[in-house]
């Protein structure tokens, strides 16, 4: 393309401009030394976090995803083998609840509680209640909530959190029996900060090593059930060394 014939300057100066007039895009930029540099570093000129009540209902969604099959099964054995409380760490307003209700048989005593920010979780209990899931689907914003929950489910959402999981964990009095991750923003060799555009805001964004990742869990008591990388749901870091690595993983982990 003649575009990459132009200076490496003038094509990082076109992607930042696209990347704070996105609208609609899944894009990436910069390299930080934290996870709160990178939230340092975002453009003035967007709002920054997912914490927004009136964007939230743009989320809102039956779709499953082909990238969500493998928490869709592990969601379902779960059920399956007895467990009833699902604690959706960063689940929004409750997307992977009214998506796998439609192919899952949700038993009349679950439990699903989502863990979000303020504003999300107020669009959340809204949209609970008008559609009349709310004695099933219950919201928090403390993730220390999680104590005691039968699985705690972490779907595109451990690379938003300053939290690493292995710290959420040490945490919680009562560890959950299961863990399971799906769309965990990744790296074959180191972890990445970064910045990553939603759209109507810029969130800070770490991709951890992939490996480091495993170990917290295994390091937190945990025993490896399956593992998996989530193929075909892209993610790129331009102008970074080795941001043409990162890819989306996934996990099953139980409490030994």
């Amino acid at each position: 393309m003649l575009s990459s014939l132009l200076p490496t300057a003038v094509r990082q100066a076109a992607y930042r401009k696209k990347f704070i007039e996105n609208t609609h895009e899944h894009l990436f930029m910069g390299s930080f030394e934290s996870f709160a540099a990178a939230q340092a570093g975002a453009p003035a000129a967007k709002a920054v976090g997912y914490d927004n009540a009136e964007k939230a209902r743009d989320f809102y969604s039956h779709q499953i995803y082909f990238y969500d099959y493998p928490a869709l099964f592990w969601i379902g054995r779960s059920l399956e083998d007895g467990m009833r409380s699902i604690f959706d760490l960063g689940g929004h307003v409750g997307i992977k609840y009214y998506a796998f209700r439609r192919v899952l048989s949700h038993p009349e005593n679950l439990r699903w509680t989502v863990c979000d920010v303020p504003g999300v979780v107020k669009t959340g209990r809204e949209l609970a209640t008008e559609r009349g899931s709310a004695e099933q689907l219950t919201f928090t914003t403390d993730f220390h909530d999680a104590s005691g929950f039968d699985v705690l489910f972490a779907s595109g959402s451990l690379q938003y959190l300053p939290q690493r999981i292995s710290e959420i964990l040490a945490s919680l009095p009562v560890k959950p029996k299961r863990v399971i991750v799906n769309t965990a923003a990744v790296h074959p060799e180191r972890t990445l900060f970064t910045l990553n555009s939603i759209g109507f805001a810029v969130c800070p964004y770490r991709i951890q090593h992939h490996d480091e990742l495993l170990a917290e869990l295994a390091d937190a008591g945990y025993k490896r059930r399956d593992g998996w990388r989530n193929e075909g749901k892209p993610i790129e870091v331009p102008f970074v060394e080795g941001g043409d690595k990162p890819f989306y993983a996934g996990c099953c982990f139980d409490l030994r």
